[in-house]
C-alpha cells in the first residue's frame, strides 16, 4: 500500500505482471501450446497466468504430411469465441498490445 503523501504511478512497470495488469481491457496475443494463437480482449487474469478475454479469435495451424510428395501442408483454422477461460499452464507467451511513445 502507498504511504500518506506517496504517489503511486498507474503506468510504471516493475514486475512482469505489471505489464499484463497495464493490459487489462485490451486486445492481446496469446499463444498456447499446440500451435494456438488467441487474439482477444484481456478481462482478468491471476498469478497462474488463467487468463478470462473476450472476443477470442482463435487460430489453430496444424501440419499434414502429402502421401505422394512428402511435402508438409499447413492449414489454418479460426473461430470465434465470445468469452474464454484460458488455462495458465497453457500459456506460451502473452504479448500486450503495441504502444506508440510519440510525445
Amino acid at each position: 500500500m502507498a504511504e500518506e503523501g506517496e504517489q503511486t504511478n498507474v503506468t510504471t512497470v516493475e514486475e512482469p505482471f505489471d505489464l499484463i495488469r497495464l493490459s487489462l481491457d485490451e486486445k492481446v496475443l496469446v499463444k498456447m501450446r499446440n500451435d494456438r494463437e488467441l487474439r482477444g480482449r484481456l478481462h482478468a487474469f491471476d498469478q497462474h497466468l488463467n487468463l478470462i478475454m473476450g472476443d477470442v479469435e482463435e487460430t489453430v495451424t496444424t501440419v499434414e504430411i502429402d502421401d505422394e510428395t512428402y511435402e508438409e501442408i499447413y492449414k489454418s483454422t479460426k473461430r470465434m469465441i465470445p468469452m474464454l477461460f484460458i488455462r495458465g499452464d497453457g500459456v506460451i507467451l502473452l504479448a500486450p498490445p503495441s504502444r506508440s511513445t510519440a510525445a
